[in-house]
């Protein structure tokens, strides 16, 4: 008898908030996060939406404390120097990027307008085994001892290298050292087709080529999700 496979169910919630002063909207947030129901599993729901929860209100605090100072402050400065104000913008999204055999995986893009010519977004990701609701580090998908991190920037380079040429001036023209200075082993998740490594805005790449991304087929790195 084939094993039932092991997944969560997902449902997303959405907050939205408009921030005022002086009768001017100086910022409107956004975040939609998921709700996660892990079946037969109590305790690694709870964790799993505990962790989400902490991030939401985190976000939260700092846009309605930090970021809407900031957005008063520059309204202040528009108003005595005369220039137009415009309304600062920040907002969260969850992805859900895996949802099987047993792993949820998933990365969260926020993103920012001040004010500048364009806004700027900082992606972060988790990865949890759903049985114990514990996270899932990127080591943990290779033997002990192995030098994972070198095989990644082996991979990306030689995908980076297909894209350069199918796409010239994608990345920066020291893309390969900046592969290797700029990997961070927390910027990952699964994906159907493998373990996908991702780089932020600038780290390898002009601002237009955006946040990059290079998937891993699992068959390299020599690992399955199972239950």
């Amino acid at each position: 008898m084939r094993t039932p496979r092991c997944f969560a169910d997902i449902t997303m919630r959405e907050i939205n908030r408009t921030f005022r002063h002086d009768n001017i909207n100086m910022l409107t947030l956004t975040i939609k996060y998921p709700i996660v129901n892990v079946h037969n599993s109590p305790l690694a729901e709870r964790k799993i939406n505990n962790q989400i929860r902490m991030q939401v209100d985190e976000y939260f605090r700092y846009v309605s404390n930090t970021l809407y100072d900031q957005a008063i402050s520059t309204y202040m400065d528009s108003l005595e120097n005369d220039f137009p104000f415009h309304g600062y913008e920040a907002y969260m999204e969850y992805t859900i990027t895996y949802n099987d055999n047993c792993f949820l995986s998933l990365y969260k893009d926020k993103y920012e307008f001040t004010g500048g010519a364009h806004g700027n977004t900082i992606r972060t990701s988790d990865t949890w085994e759903l049985c114990t609701g514990e996270n899932i580090y990127l080591y943990c998908f290779f033997k002990p001892n192995t030098d994972y991190k070198l095989l990644l920037a082996r991979e990306i380079i030689k995908q980076a290298e297909k894209n350069l040429a199918d796409d010239p001036g994608i990345y920066f023209d020291d893309y390969k050292d900046l592969i290797t200075k700029n990997f961070n082993p927390d910027s990952f998740f699964m994906s159907p087709k493998g373990i996908t490594i991702y780089y932020q805005q600038y780290d390898i790449a002009p601002y237009s080529t955006g946040i990059v991304e290079f998937t891993i087929p699992y068959c390299i790195i020599g690992w399955y999700p199972a239950c």
